[in-house]
Order: C-alpha cells, then structure tokens, then sequence
C-alpha cells in the first residue's frame, strides 16, 4: 500500500494518462485464452440447458457448477493452496463478462464464487478456509450467501435473525428466516448473517451447513433469472460449531460491505457481457428480418438503436476494465488476502459506478433488443423476451441501484473528511476558478480534444454540485437523497465520459487514428450526450439547495463548463458505427 498508486475517488480531482489506464487492449493471453474457456463453457454446456434450469432441473446446475471447477473458473483468484489459480482481479472479470452470457445461470455462478466463497477466504479461519475453499472451487460444495429478509434488504442491520451461544460455549444456536436466497434451493452451505444475542452492535456471519434444523423453503416465483434458484432459508435452533464465526463477533456489516465491494465490480462485467450478446443478436436479427422488401437494419431509426447500445456498451466495458485495472495495480504482485480485500475497498465509489451504470446500460440495450424484434421481442420464443426479464434484477440485488447511487457521493465526502482524498482543497480551488473566470481561447488540437475538455468539465460541475451541496447541508446531508442521488448522475456521467476517451486515445496511439475511427465515434456521440445530460441534472439538483446570487453564479458557471464548441454530427456517426456492426452480422468493438 506504500506504493504510489491512483487512489479511490480520486478521478474526479485528478487528471490521468490513457497510457495509465487498462482497457480489454490490454488483455495478455492468458486473459484471452480464459474468456475464450469461458465463452465456450456458457455457449456449448450453459446455454443449451437454460430451458431444463428454468424448470426448476437443479441437478443440471450442479453438473455445470462442477464442470465450471473442472476448467477453474470457480476459483482464478483463489490461492493455489486452497485449490484455486491464484490470478489477478481482471481474469476473474474477463470470466464474469462471459459468465453473463449465461442468463440466471450467471446469478449460480456469481454466488458461488463471490459472495458465497469470499467472506470464507477473507475473513474464514485456516480452519474454515481449508475445510471448504477446495471444495467450493472444485464444485463438489455449492454455497450461498444469506444476508436479506422479509423486513431488511436494504437496511441489512434491521434483521431479526438471532446467534446464541451454547453454554459451554462449544456452539452458536440461529433461528430465523432469511430471504432471496441465491442457490438456496441446492446449495450444501451458508454464510448466514445474525444479530448474536439479538444487538445490533453484535452483527455476525457464521458458516452454517444445510440440516435439517437449516433449510431451504419453496422456490420464488420471479419475473426473470427462473434458471437460478431463489428461496428463503430457514434456521430453527440450527447449532453452528463456535468456530465457524467469520472474523469477531460484530463484524458482520464490515464483511457484507466489503462482499459487496467485489460483487459490485463483477455485477459491472456480468451485465456488459450480457449486453454484448444483446446486441450482437440484435444485429443477427435486424440483418435477417426484412420490412418493404429490405433488412430493417437498412433503416434509420434501426441503426440508431443499434449504435446507440453499441456506443452504451462499450462504454460500460471501458469503464469496467479501468476499475479493475486500478485494483490489480494496487494488489501489485502479492497474494495476501488482506491486502487484495483492501485494495477492493479502495475502490469502493467505483464499483458503486459500475454496478449501477453497467446495470442500466443492460437494461437500456434489452428494452432495445424487445423493441428492434417488434412483435416477435414480446414471444417467448425469441431471445428478447427472457434478455428482457432477466436484466431487471441487476438494478437490485447487490444493492440497488438507488442505494448504491447515495454511497457514491457519500463515500467520496467521507474520504475527503478522513484526509484520504483531497476534495475539499479542489472544491476550493474550483470556487475560486467560478468567482474568477479566466478567458479560454481553446486552441489546442488533436484527437478528441474537444471530448477529453467536456469530461474535465463535467468532472468540475460534479465537484462544484457536490462541494456546494456538502457546504449547505454539512453532516445533513446524509438526508438529503434527492441530492446525493443528482450528483451521482453527474458523477458516473463524468467517470464514462473520461473513461470512454482515454480507451480510445490509448487506441489511437498504438494502432493509428484510421483503426480508432469506431472508438471516435463512440466517444464523440457519448459525451457530446452526456454533457446535455450533466448540464441538465446539475442544473435542476442546484436549484433543489442554492438560491439568489449563489444559484445565478453556480448556473453561469455551469453555463461556461457544459457548453459544447464542437458539436458532433451524431446521426452520421451512429450511421457509421451502426455500418460497421451491420456489416460484420454483431458486435465489433472487441
């Protein structure tokens, strides 16, 4: 951690290199080879047996949990000696990314290796972490993490569920009922969350073992993802050996935010994946299905659609691979687990970035998918129908989306409070800039100057919103969602715009503008969108506080930094963006 390293959060204050940032490009072989694995594991194996999954036919899913540990998917991150291949952060997003293929299949997948496994391995005694840890990533043992309720999804810390300890203090006993149970329905273990002794300051995870005392109740009827199993769990005087407490008694909040730190990240890569297979059928279908006696991807308003989800997922996969590159940066070399779990926690607002914007890339690309089939998106006989249903989750479980949208601006105040960031100084600075504008003649040239300007702008009108809104409400602020969640917007907005241009410059640069031309495009149509977007959630959240002088010399300022020099001819880029994916039947931005 001594090293000199991007710190969390610091993107909104701090100006990076595109030779600094990991994009896909940037792939050894070792990565490739892996998703390629991967790809082919979910197409051939996954795939053909969704239907069977989707009735309930769980015997299929552990075969292909176990066929999944066989290729050493379950465990790239995990440590050679607890059975895993002890590789970086990125392979076990590149798996992700092609997990997410594989429709609620992808929910299996993400317990077993994420939340199920990782509070074992992080905060799991050797005991714990050799009994299981092998046997997870091997597939043998299928786990599942229980942390909701009927009366606590959100607000984990509202849970009823209760540990009491034994009076020889051999055994903790858990009675309770949790809920939305990923792989409740087969799983072997669970990491259970509990109140010991019913307090709140006691908040716990035990590993507990399906008995008969611990158990699964019926199967959710859902709207999407009926190719995983989701149900309560029961607890009713389970008796769990003392030493399957993770970590100290009362550490319970700490594991599940930290859990959720690294599915967040994942979440981010799974949903991408998804929307990369979206799209690519999207393409597939839009070329084979004719209207006035031509393909409707000849259309106009077709390839708008189809740029537009293009341009989207791109994005959402730069801004995936340059989180994940910054955690892998930070890991450096080392295996220790305590130093890979702090390095995740270091990027916490960026994994909170990316499951939100990520999630409803997805969702945007499917709601365009359905409607590019027509009629057809609404059979259940078509790919549409079930992309559709099985996207709307993503917005909720690892923390929904409006939760995750309060953390970011609220994780970066309290960063910048512990003296871990320095926000406050360039909130400052910032001030100064709006009360003395200097005169801009913009005169620099080169490729995407004009896009890298906007992302810096929309990088100071989230610092001037959020600087402005912290210095009015001051620890109140905490209250007011309305708030928080509009500099949120303008928050992600700004990551994606910087994110988008530094994978494309660092594009150009190695392969030739001419090679780039689709990233240019796609960052010149997003940000010339985005900074519309910032300038108008930036201009409604500042009249939400501000008021008289204040709010006039906030919107003059937002004025200056939003304004667009360089306006884009977005049809005719989408029109060339859309050709291309046309031309090669699917998606071709990898």
């Amino acid at each position: 951690m001594e090293k000199t390293y991007v710190k969390g959060g610091a993107f909104l204050i701090e100006e990076q290199s595109h030779s600094e940032v990991f994009t896909p490009e940037d792939f050894t072989e070792e990565h490739r080879m892996i998703g390629e694995t991967t790809k082919d594991f979910v197409d051939n194996e996954v795939t053909p047996q969704l239907e069977a999954m989707e009735n309930h036919a769980w015997e299929v899913a552990r075969q292909l949990v176990q066929q999944a540990g066989e290729l050493g998917l379950l465990g790239a991150t995990i440590p050679e000696e607890y059975g895993g291949l002890g590789l970086d952060q990125t392979t076990s997003v590149v798996i992700a990314e092609y997990i997410g293929r594989g429709g609620g299949f992808g929910t299996t997948f993400g317990a077993q290796t994420s939340i199920g496994l990782l509070p074992i391995l992080y905060f799991g005694s050797e005991e714990l972490r050799k009994k299981w840890i092998p046997k997870i990533v091997s597939g043998e043992v299928v786990t599942a993490y229980c942390l909701s309720e009927a009366g606590s999804g959100s607000d984990a810390l509202g849970a009823k569920c209760s540990a009491r300890l034994t009076e020889d203090g051999e055994h903790y006993v858990l009675n309770g009922e949790k809920m939305w149970i990923s792989n409740g329905g087969f799983a072997d273990v669970y990491i259970v969350f509990a109140k010991v002794d019913g307090e709140k300051d006691k908040f716990s995870a035990f590993v507990v073992e399906r008995s008969e005392n611990c158990h699964p109740g019926a199967e959710e009827h859902k709207m999407g993802i009926k190719s995983s199993s989701t149900t309560p769990l029961i607890l009713s005087d389970a008796k769990v050996p003392a030493g399957n407490l993770l970590g100290e008694i009362g550490d319970g909040a700490k594991i599940a935010l930290n859990i959720l730190n690294v599915g967040r990240f994942k979440l981010g890569a799974s949903v991408t994946g998804g929307a990369k297979l979206a799209l690519d059928q999207s393409v597939k279908y839009a070329n084979e299905r004719e209207q006035f006696g031509q393909p409707i991807s000849n259309f106009g308003a077709i390839k708008h659609k189809l740029a537009e989800m293009a341009i989207r997922t791109w994005v959402a996969e730069s801004i995936t691979y340059r989180t994940v590159g910054m955690i892998d940066a930070l890991i450096g070399d080392g295996m220790d687990d305590a130093k890979k779990l702090k390095s995740i926690e270091e990027y916490a607002v960026e994994s909170s970035i990316n499951k939100v914007a990520c999630s409803e890339t997805l969702d945007f690309v499917v709601d365009e998918m359905v409607q590019i089939y027509g009629g057809y998106g609404y059979s259940a006989e078509y790919p549409a129908e079930k992309a559709y249903r099985d996207s709307r989750i993503n917005r909720i479980f690892e923390g929904t989306n409006e939760i995750n949208r309060m953390l970011i601006p609220g994780m970066l105040l309290k960063r910048a409070m512990k003296g871990e960031i320095r926000l406050l100084q360039a909130a400052k600075a910032l001030q100064d800039e709006i009360l003395n504008p200097q005169l801009s003649l913009d005169v620099d040239q080169g490729l995407l100057v004009n896009e890298l300007k906007l992302a810096r702008n929309a990088k100071k009108v989230a610092l001037m919103v959020l600087g402005s809104a912290a210095q009015k409400y001051m620890q109140d602020i905490q209250n007011q969602q309305e708030i928080l969640i509009g500099c949120a917007d303008i928050i992600m907005d700004a990551y994606s715009m910087e994110s988008a241009c530094l994978r494309a410059l660092k594009y150009a640069e190695n392969n030739g503008e001419e090679a780039a031309q689709k990233y240019v495009d796609a960052v010149s149509v997003f940000c010339n969108d985005a900074i519309q977007r910032v300038e108008a959630t930036a201009k409604n959240t500042l009249a939400g506080f501000a008021e008289g002088d204040d709010l006039r010399m906030m919107l003059a300022a937002l004025k200056r930094f939003t304004k667009n020099n360089s306006p884009v001819n977005t049809i005719a880029a989408r029109r060339r963006i859309a050709d291309g994916l046309i031309e090669a039947n699917g998606y071709n931005f990898s």
